[in-house]
């Protein structure tokens, strides 16, 4: 009589060739859906025309120089929905309105274009969009684009952030 321990089974009753199998079908699966991936999204990063947007640089430098010698600054706030900007710097009037650009760090098509509307004093309003939390690259520019600002807002937008013509300062609150 054989022993019933001793007896062998089938391979595919066995555990590990199937192991030994699945590692490399889900490496065919993995490269399956990076290809997916790679047909079906855009790569927002790369320029199609990149020498025109090199020459496009130079019209940006100059309007940082023209924020930088309106001595330019402004502090970002959100509160219930709303984001509330200070504009401060050696302004002689206000521009009624001010153009500001979320723009995504990785997609193009989450960037947003907000308008904030003057509400005396040099401080402005706008409804500030859903948007998904993290890191988000601004630019503040008036409706002629005659100078801008930049920096970076993190979302959710709970702590000041001043945005400056050569980056972002961030308020920490006090006791921190």
């Amino acid at each position: 009589m054989t022993n019933p321990a001793l007896q062998s089974k089938p391979w595919y009753r066995e555990p590990w060739p199937w192991f030994l199998i699945s590692l490399p079908a889900s490496a065919v699966v993995a490269g399956l859906a990076t290809v997916w991936i790679a047909v079906t999204s855009a790569d927002g990063l790369v320029v199609g025309d990149y020498y025109k947007a090199g020459l496009a640089i130079n019209q940006t430098l100059a309007r940082d120089d023209a924020a930088r010698a309106l001595a330019l600054s402004a502090t970002v706030t959100s509160e219930n929905g709303v984001l509330t900007l200070a504009l401060g710097g050696r302004m002689q009037t206000y521009p009624e309105q001010l153009t500001l650009t979320l723009a995504h760090p990785t997609r193009q098509g989450m960037d947003q274009i907000l308008t904030l509307d003057h509400i005396g004093g040099g401080r402005y309003r706008a409804a500030l969009p859903l948007l998904h939390a993290g890191k988000w690259q601004v630019q503040l520019a008036d409706h002629e684009a005659t100078w801008r600002l930049g920096g970076v807002l993190h979302i959710p937008l709970d702590q000041a952030v001043v945005l400056t013509a050569s980056g972002p300062i961030v308020h920490q609150p006090e006791g921190n």
